[in-house]
């Protein structure tokens, strides 16, 4: 029996589709691939995949021109080819998917398809022979969308095919999808994948760019491991395992499941009631919201980004002001006292905010000094009228080693760390606050692999110590890992409440399409 259920035998070619030869890029010194080759079967769905600086980006970035490669060369079904921009791409029948689509959201989908291609052949006829063939293409490829429609009013599984319609309508054979289901349900990754068969058994090649081991085992047929730069392994999907591609990313074996206890939930810390933020323009953002949170308990929230889990965090946090409801922590109703940010974690509420570069950190900082931004009134931290540097300096120390954050360098600038090291030093910041509930938003957001074993486990410990953590996560698999609750968020309402040991993910992804749970179990 076929375990992945997306994948089909590919068509042979008398060349790869696409070929690179000793590909090579410095950033200064910094050396991102390490004499690359590697060449993709046409008619294939290829798997990239490497922890956060491993390389994978720039050289995507490379085939599709947005980076020249210092050395090396790029064969398209066995012919040279000179790429330097996106046009060169799109010329040599290469399109690209980017995580974060680039629409024009009040446009319709036909005027985003044809846009930047209005002079080119395939519009010679106007609008109405565009039309046509995206009508053709929708049709050959399983990808119907309503052409009329603005874009800012279609979901975001739609709004990724107007993205592949617009690589297909512009010629693409080898299409470069950047982690494509950052943003979906799990229906509607599985539709995504049923589209992607049907790519490749029309002979479209497809290179799948993603963290998501499962997502490889379930829908590639070949997997390339990048790590520093360098490709260390090739592999045919159906004779590795997440285990073993893991290790070949970090180096390591690696943990790949939360391993803990079940829950002892004590005393409620926590009360959210009827609570309702509204944006800058009015538009209400979270709608009627309640839930409790309990001391020795991981609450996850899911849902597809943009569902107003951000707001909420914020509005708990201290960060935006709810236009009505309340917020009990220990008794004490936080909204009717006016109390902001700083009296909130004076309380022993800490937050984690989704977002590390643009709340959690200032990248101008050393790292001793973001690691105590928020507290830096301390008295630990004080001297007389002045900061107390050998207490900050000792203190990063610290926090550093007991958190494993590389380099250890406490004077070294935020900026020059990786996301999961800056990730760390901030939920150090906060954790050894030694908060009664903690806010985590997105806590392995751009996190390697081995960094998101290191934090799972820590907020594991934190449960278990007995405080009540909230769980803000897009990932599925790390809801249902970590939470002991979970709750589901679509349009700024909790449409169901479920308890871990009956969530699964097609129930769950059915509550973040807007299919509201009934009752709460």
């Amino acid at each position: 029996m076929n375990s992945r259920p997306f994948a089909v035998t590919p068509s042979e070619s008398s060349a790869p589709a696409l070929e690179l030869r000793g590909i090579d890029k410095r950033f200064g010194a910094v050396r991102a691939n390490r004499a690359i080759s590697c060449a993709i079967a046409a008619g294939s769905i290829h798997g990239l995949i490497g922890e956060n600086g491993a390389g994978k980006s720039t050289l995507m970035n490379i085939v599709y021109g947005f980076h020249r490669a210092d050395a090396g060369e790029i064969r398209v079904a066995g012919r040279v080819v000179e790429i330097g921009s996106p046009q060169d791409a799109i010329a040599a029948g290469i399109g690209m998917v980017h995580q974060h689509f680039m629409l024009v959201e009040n446009f319709t989908v036909l005027e985003n398809v044809v846009l930047g291609a209005e002079g080119g052949r395939r519009l010679a006829g106007g609008m109405a022979a565009a039309r046509a063939g995206l009508e053709q293409l929708a049709r050959d490829y399983g990808l119907d969308v309503p052409l009329d429609a603005v874009v800012s009013e279609l979901p975001v599984g739609l709004q990724q095919r107007v993205e592949i319609l617009k690589a297909l309508h512009r010629g693409a054979d080898i299409l470069i999808l950047d982690e494509p289901t950052a943003v979906l349900t799990p229906q509607e990754a599985d539709q995504l994948f049923k589209m992607l068969a049907r790519l490749r058994a029309q002979g479209k090649t497809v290179i799948l760019v993603t963290h998501k081991l499962r997502e490889i085992m379930a829908v590639t047929d070949r997997v390339t491991v990048m790590r520093q730069g360098a490709i260390v392994g090739e592999v045919e999907t159906k004779s590795t395992s997440p285990r073993e591609l893991a290790e070949k990313m970090v180096g390591r074996a690696v943990l790949l499941r939360v391993d803990k206890t079940p829950a002892q939930p004590g005393a409620t810390l926590l009360a959210v009631r009827n609570l309702e933020v509204r944006d800058r323009l009015g538009v209400p953002r979270v709608k009627n919201v309640s839930f409790t949170l309990q001391a020795g308990e991981i609450v996850g929230i899911a849902g597809v980004a943009g569902n107003g889990q951000s707001e909420l965090l914020e509005a708990l946090a201290g960060i935006r002001a709810p236009s009505r409801g309340e917020i009990v922590l220990e008794g004490r109703d936080l909204v009717r006292e006016g109390m902001d940010a700083r009296a909130r974690r004076r309380l022993g509420l800490a937050h984690v905010p989704e977002d590390r570069l643009r709340m959690g950190v200032v990248a101008g900082f050393s790292a001793e000094d973001n690691a105590i931004l928020g507290y830096h009134d301390l008295p630990v931290y004080q001297r007389g009228l002045l900061l107390n540097r050998s207490a900050i300096h000792g203190g990063c120390t610290q926090k550093m080693v007991a958190y494993d954050v590389r380099p250890p360098d406490p004077g070294l600038h935020i900026a020059s760390f990786s996301g999961g090291n800056q990730q760390k030093l901030v939920l150090a910041r906060e954790i050894d606050s030694d908060p009664r509930v903690l806010l985590i938003g997105q806590p392995t957001r751009g996190v390697d692999i081995g960094a998101i074993e290191f934090i799972h486990k820590k907020l594991v410990t934190l449960r278990d110590a007995g405080k009540a953590l909230l769980l803000v996560s897009v990932e599925l698999d790390e809801i249902l890992g970590l939470a002991d609750r979970i709750l589901v968020m679509n349009s700024g309402e909790i449409v169901g409440e479920v308890a871990r040991a009956d969530a699964t993910e097609e129930k769950l992804g059915l509550m973040m399409a807007g299919v509201k749970g009934e009752g709460r179990t």
